[in-house]
């Protein structure tokens, strides 16, 4: 067998400050020089430490892999000499700190993106909002001039799965605005939690969009149910209906997750109201009202 092919790609930065003989004057090559010990001090002194040689060094590989990251969305998709050369022309003309400031903006604006769809109180706490902020730029933009860099790669990973979780929790936020008895304002969100129950409830027909309940509240909906036997479809047909065209693929996709769900069954069958409710929790979570007699 032939060995892999392991193809070097190192930062754009890099790839371009290669390329300046030839492609750039002394002047030009100099004020670049200029502007990135500037971005490396200013880096040093907000994310590492400007009083260690350690930090310092820390510093120009994040500066590094923040300009490379900004060249990656202003150059496009070329990864050959032809996007090299258009990554040294931005450099020349821009300027570095603009591509940097390009850079950081990518990832303030993924650190402000949901991790994942259970929002807590704590997501929006400014300290908190920071600290990942710092994390995520160290975790793609760290970057060695002369090794391999993936960050631009893994930005888009994250970007994607990020998106869709975004998707997620809008929806669940639109149907908490909407639900039948009132919006639910509780600053923690399952959202999974909340989508499901609003297909679980959907199937009672009618098209009320319920993004909360409690056991009373669940009791008379099997009750009704099992003794209506509602077309499941029909309901669900409705629910849609009453949701705006931006969420409904979310709430679609899930819908063919639980349309079989012996969950949704036993629902119509015999099981007693006791395990059906423990089942509801698995689904909802914390999106179930406690009630105290």
């Amino acid at each position: 067998m032939l060995p892999a092919i392991v193809i070097e790609k190192l930062p754009r930065l890099i790839r371009a400050i290669r390329l300046i003989p030839g492609n750039a004057s002394l002047e030009e090559a100099a004020a670049l020089a200029e502007e990135l010990s500037g971005i490396t001090a200013m880096v040093a002194e907000k994310f590492t430490n400007d009083r260690t040689a350690e930090g310092i060094g820390r510093a120009q590989l994040l500066t590094i892999g923040g300009v490379s990251l900004g060249l990656e969305d202003l150059v496009g998709d070329e990864s050959d000499e032809v996007g090299d050369e258009a990554a040294l022309g931005v450099l020349v003309k821009e300027g570095a700190e603009l591509v940097f400031q390009q850079g950081f903006r990518m990832i303030r604006e993924l650190a402000a993106m949901p991790e994942d769809t259970l929002v807590g109180e704590y997501d929006k706490d400014p300290v908190y909002a920071q600290r990942r902020l710092k994390e995520l730029f160290v975790d793609i933009c760290t970057a060695d001039p002369g090794e391999t860099w993936t960050g631009h790669q893994r930005y888009l990973g994250q970007l994607r799965q990020r998106q869709e979780v975004q998707a997620i929790v809008r929806a669940a936020q639109w149907l908490r605005r909407h639900h039948w008895d009132g919006a639910v304002k509780d600053p923690d969100l399952n959202a999974e939690g909340v989508i499901a129950l609003a297909l679980v409830f959907g199937i009672e027909g009618g098209g009320r969009i319920v993004a909360r309940t409690g056991q009373k509240e669940f009791e008379r909906f099997v009750t009704t149910v099992r003794k209506d036997k509602p077309d499941f479809e029909a309901g669900w047909a409705k629910l849609l209906d009453n949701i705006p065209a931006s969420h409904q693929a979310i709430i679609a996709k899930r819908l063919e997750l639980y349309r079989n769900s012996t969950f949704l069954q036993n629902i119509a069958g015999k099981v007693p109201m006791r395990q059906l409710f423990i089942e509801l929790e698995n689904y909802a979570g914390s999106e179930i009202d406690a009630e105290y007699p």
